[in-house]
């Protein structure tokens, strides 16, 4: 692989016009193919098999529906002693419902609160809900535009009105200040890491180059695969986070090869050879390890790894190509600066100049910096045992936004369990008999469980056979006592099968999510073993050693740990909330652990890859296990710390975004890329080697025969040279 790389960077280098033109014209073509057929960003997070979605299904065939259709609910708040019931607000309100009926042929029916008696107690607040022909991810903007000139009527008669409901009404921003913020940062940082202007833009001009192309290739797509906002907002994170550290990675060793007197086409070839096969087998793994959310079982989490993967893909092939090209371009002008002669009594003794200060405090107190490490992991990590799992619901928006201001005067006026209602579906088991009163006996029993607020009569249907009725819990959706709710209903069923032959289950809204955060809980330890088994067999391949995967491996489950503890601490317990923007503390979105495994063991391997390989190429020089500790922590660590710093900045920039679910994403992300290089690589790594010694490089010989090998330090290229 590496005297492929090797050649391909010389080709590239003689080349530069034709490969930025190549580039230019995919995106071209990815802008033609989005003006000719658009893109919708569409899919919902059902899981299938749960027993909420068979429970749907089963209500949706007995009324001969199809689908679920999407509903807008509009919520109406009156003051200053006034009630819904007054003359004047009642007509503001049906003249409301009249024009969104009357303006959009799309809306299948509106539920007035006069005829559905969905008004408070105190007349101070009701809501009418607008169903829709089509599923709520189909409601087009056309039809939520409407709505939001429909509702100028009331306001404009003082009447307060906000909107929920299943339909997305705040736009997910894709793309924007988050890419532009973190541009600007990482500028500053490159600027400081490689000492020159030109230096550091070359990485920024090719990581958005390899950003727009993996972003309007995505975005083509959607007019044929089905994805939420969701995935092209993870596929940008890791898209522009991982172009700029892969571009900076192969920079710098070219400025190395310069440094030692290679000319520059030499210069260019060579870092292709030995820094870009670190990049491939870098990004394979990230590549695989966002492949492997498909093996959760759930299908719009397996979506979003593959556009994230498609991505990464994207940049990797732009790193290996426009990098080298831009390289050449730029010629001298990203050359490093030579080094000033310095009076030798000044020069620095021989263990320094092979060494940095960060380096030399590590391996001198090896078992105090792992103590440290540890104890730090653990204070962090400890708040991981009490991690619950949910997906947000509008109270969890940010306060300006209608959806959370809807959600806090729905709980105002009837409970917060309004925000969270159930179906139950109720299934007579023989049609013998009077099944409605059966029916009616099920629903009593029901109405004894704690925590229901309010329950309606039985609604049959035509086959009369199938069932339903609505339950308020008295606590809202997310909320632990919800979800014992939805538990006993359902242990419930086994009583009124024996007495009643009426088998019930739960769907709605809150039972579907609920449904989908226990599957994904119980898809964690899956996933995270197959990730340990296959981190320990790619660094094995890779370095050739024992010892050290088991290091690597046991420093991602660390880096894990710590970072599922800071979200509990943050996004569950609400600590920082003012700091990082959380509207309201509640459980982790449920795929954040999953998505976190994922790319934090890929960006975690870079990591490691990055910095041991360099040592291991010292190692295997000289032969001295401590020297190529030091040598691999100052010339690979100033380059992986500002690698970890700029997708550090990548991530959070996207965590102050007031999305819930990208902030959901980028807050954790931010703190693991930022825990793993700076606590777990720079620190602890070179700590275990040091205690290690030789024995971190040791490998059966009768093991080592029979693997393949994978050349990422550039021997082939180094024996030709030998050779020649």
């Amino acid at each position: 692989m590496a005297k492929l790389l090797y050649k391909l960077g010389a080709w590239a280098y003689k080349k530069p016009k034709r490969i930025i033109l190549f580039w230019l014209m995919i995106i071209a073509v990815a802008g033609g193919l989005i003006a000719m057929n658009g893109m919708e960003f569409r899919g919902s997070m059902s899981i299938p098999g749960t027993e909420s979605g068979q429970a749907g299904e089963i209500l949706k065939n007995a009324t001969g529906s199809t689908k679920d259709y999407g509903s807008i609910r509009l919520i109406f708040k009156v003051d200053d002693g006034k009630t819904v019931q007054d003359s004047s607000v009642k007509d503001a309100i049906n003249k409301t419902i009249e024009q969104v009926q009357k303006e959009d042929n799309n809306v299948k029916s509106v539920a007035s609160p006069y005829v559905r008696k969905t008004i408070s107690k105190d007349g101070k607040i009701a809501y009418a809900d607008i169903t829709y022909n089509s599923e709520s991810d189909k409601v087009t903007q056309e039809s939520k535009d409407k709505v939001l000139e429909s509702i100028k009527i009331t306001r404009d008669a003082g009447i307060q009105i906000e909107l929920g409901g299943s339909v997305t009404l705040s736009k997910t921003e894709v793309g924007g200040s988050s890419e532009i913020i973190s541009i600007v940062a990482a500028f500053f940082v490159l600027i400081f890491t490689l000492g020159s202007l030109m230096a550091a833009g070359l990485p920024i001009v090719t990581a958005i180059i390899g950003l727009i192309t993996g972003l309007l290739g995505i975005m083509a797509a959607t007019s044929v695969v089905d994805m939420s906002a969701m995935s092209i907002s993870l596929a940008s994170m890791v898209g522009l986070a991982v172009g700029i550290d892969y571009a900076l990675f192969i920079i710098s060793r070219y400025r190395q090869n310069l440094s030692e007197g290679k000319d520059l086409q030499e210069s260019t070839a060579l870092a292709l050879g030995t820094a870009g096969s670190a990049v491939l087998f870098a990004g394979v793994t990230v590549i695989i390890a966002l492949c492997g959310l498909s093996l959760c079982g759930v299908p719009f989490l397996g979506v979003m790894g593959k556009v994230a993967a498609v991505m990464v893909l994207v940049v990797v092939m732009v790193s290996l190509t426009a990098v080298p090209a831009g390289i050449s371009l730029a010629g001298h002008h990203i050359r490093p600066k030579k080094k000033k002669k310095t009076s030798t009594r000044f020069v620095c003794n021989e263990k320094n100049q092979k060494s940095n200060l960060w380096g030399r405090i590590v391996t001198k107190y090896p078992i105090i910096t792992i103590v440290l490490v540890l104890v730090l992991t653990c204070a962090v990590g400890y708040s991981a045992k009490d991690m619950e799992l949910g997906l947000p619901d509008n109270g969890m928006m940010q306060k300006t936004s209608t959806e959370r201001k809807g959600y806090d005067i729905m709980s105002e006026g009837f409970g917060e369990g309004i925000n969270g209602s159930l179906v139950v579906v109720m299934q007579a088991s023989n049609s013998g008999g009077n099944t409605l009163k059966a029916m009616q006996e099920a629903t009593k029993e029901i109405s004894d469980l704690p925590n229901i607020a309010s329950i309606t009569p039985v609604v049959p249907t035509k086959n009369k056979t199938i069932a339903m009725v609505s339950v308020t819990p008295k606590t809202g959706p997310n909320d632990m006592a919800t979800k014992e709710l939805v538990k006993n209903i359902r242990d419930k069923s086994k009583v009124t099968e024996s007495k009643y032959n009426i088998n019930l289950m739960v769907t709605g809204r809150t039972a579907v999510n609920i449904d989908t955060s226990d599957k994904l809980s119980q898809a964690i330890p899956k996933f995270a073993g197959v990730i340990v088994v296959l981190a320990l067999i790619l660094m094995i391949l890779v370095f050739r050693s024992i010892l050290v995967p088991i290091k690597a491996v046991l420093g991602f489950v660390m880096t894990l740990v710590a970072t599922l503890g800071f979200d509990v601490l943050t996004l569950q317990q609400g600590n920082f909330a003012d700091l990082l923007g959380i509207a309201k503390a509640g459980p982790i979105l449920c795929f954040i652990p999953v998505i976190a495994i994922g790319i934090l063991f890929g960006l975690a391997m870079d990591y490691e890859v990055f910095l041991v390989s360099g040592m291991r190429e010292h190692f295997s020089k000289t032969g001295k296990a401590q020297e190529s500790v030091l040598y691999g922590v100052k010339n690979s660590g100033v380059v992986v710390a500002a690698a970890g710093l700029i997708m550090t900045i990548v991530f959070a920039s996207f965590a102050m975004q007031n999305d819930i679910n990208i902030k959901s994403m980028g807050i954790p992300l931010a703190f693991g890329v930022l825990f793993d290089a700076f606590i777990v690589r720079m620190t602890l790594v070179p700590a275990v080697m040091t205690l290690l010694g030789k024995s971190a490089w040791y490998m059966p010989k009768w093991l080592d025969k029979i693997l393949p090998k994978f050349d990422i330090e550039g021997e082939a290229i180094r024996e030709e040279e030998k050779i020649a």
